[in-house]
């Protein structure tokens, strides 16, 4: 346990890890669909080049280690804490819990792993299709 702090508070900074992931994957997931849905409406927001580049660096970090056959960095701290407060920890990807709780289908980490990158690929269609300002 880091620094002896209370399982109580190791609880709270796994659930703080767990909320940031969530904006994180919404982030990531509300931009695929806004950027071309934005180019075609003329929403302005879609062409800033700071959000756009945040939005691909991103998703580039989960590609790069989901190729590496790594869990997310925000994924593996979370697990970490939970871990130190006494939680199970849970080392799999957040989406790959995901969907195995939505559908009950467990997908090898192959799978997730070709998700990512034909993302990340579409992410830089979009950037070529529709470039920031």
């Amino acid at each position: 346990m880091p620094l002896s702090l209370s399982p109580a508070l190791l609880s709270a900074f796994a659930a703080a890890i767990l909320a940031v992931h969530v904006v994180v994957i919404l982030f990531n997931v509300v931009g695929l669909v806004a950027i071309p849905l934005g180019a075609w409406r003329g929403w302005r927001f879609v062409r800033i080049f700071w959000w756009r580049a945040l939005h691909l660096v991103l998703l580039l970090a989960v590609a790069v280690q989901a190729l590496a056959g790594r869990a997310c960095i925000l994924t593996l701290w979370q697990a970490d804490f939970a871990g130190w407060a006494g939680q199970a920890a849970n080392r799999q990807p957040l989406i790959q819990r995901w969907v195995e709780a939505a559908i009950f289908w467990p997908l090898p980490t192959w799978v997730f792993t070709l998700l990512y990158g034909a993302v990340f690929a579409y992410a830089l269609l979009l950037w070529r299709l529709v470039p920031p300002g």
